[in-house]
């Protein structure tokens, strides 16, 4: 069946390159990987990530559900972690039912639609990060993101396949892309990319593991899941980045004298 509803031919403006990219975090089955892209090429996504598909890749079964957007898998990037496929955006907005032990702001589709168009409208690179289908994503995984996406949906029945996660914040993504122009204004300093926040705040982690700060081993991943959800609500830019590591250095050098 080709589907229920038939679209207008149109022509995209420049607007469709503030649209995000989509990491799919340990996809299951290839049909689902093949209806996302398919939902992507609706609403006029173009760049997918996918991270350890758990039935190999490429995958004939995602073909046969793409549909339309066959051009998208062939043009997947596969990426071996979450972490791998989160190091170059900038604002990356994680999608999950469930509430998480963490300090994110958390925010409706269209809401954060609005959030990641504008800070692509500045330059930044942003990404829609969704989970795999049966268990969704991990803290760990949700710690990359800047922001947190709920839907609400119906609390007897809240759950989306994969694909309809991805059709609904394309579309609300899209719709917002389609109000502004492609006139970019380069913001005074640029947003810090992921993997440039991830290797910051491991170098801060080896820092207070080295100084005591965590008390206990067990307590080691909790505190740093808050301290990076802290961090990441400040939105952070380059030159943060970089002032925070001089900060980490002058504080170790102060140690080393007084000992």
């Amino acid at each position: 069946m080709a589907g229920t509803f038939s679209g207008t031919t149109e022509t995209d403006g420049d607007w469709i390159t503030l649209l995000p990219d989509v990491i799919l975090s340990h996809p299951q089955m290839g049909e689902n990987i093949g209806a996302s892209a398919r939902a992507m090429k609706n609403c006029g996504l173009s760049n997918l990530h996918l991270v350890a598909p758990r039935d190999g890749w490429p995958n004939p079964a995602a073909d046969a559900m793409a549909s339309g957007g066959l051009d998208l898998l062939e043009t997947a990037c596969l990426h071996d972690t979450t972490r791998d496929a989160a190091a170059p955006f900038t604002l990356i907005a994680a999608t999950t039912a469930r509430r998480r032990g963490m300090a994110k702001e958390t925010l409706s589709p269209r809401d954060a639609a609005q959030r990641l168009i504008e800070h692509a409208r500045q330059g930044g690179r942003t990404a829609l990060l969704f989970g795999a289908e049966r268990s969704g994503l991990d803290n760990d995984e949700v710690a990359l993101a800047d922001i947190v996406v709920t839907v609400p949906l119906n609390p007897a029945f809240s759950s989306l396949n994969l694909a309809q996660a991805v059709l609904l914040m394309g579309w609300e993504c899209r719709m917002v892309a389609m109000m502004h122009t492609a006139e970019e204004t380069v913001p005074p300093w640029p947003a810090a990319a992921s993997q440039d926040k991830q290797f910051f705040f491991d170098t801060l982690e080896k820092a207070l593991a080295d100084g005591g700060f965590f008390g206990t081993p067990d307590m080691q991943p909790v505190v740093m899941r808050n301290i990076k959800a802290m961090l990441t609500r400040a939105d952070l830019t380059e030159q943060d980045v970089n002032t925070l590591h001089g900060i980490v250095k002058a504080l170790k050098r102060i140690g080393n004298a007084s000992k």
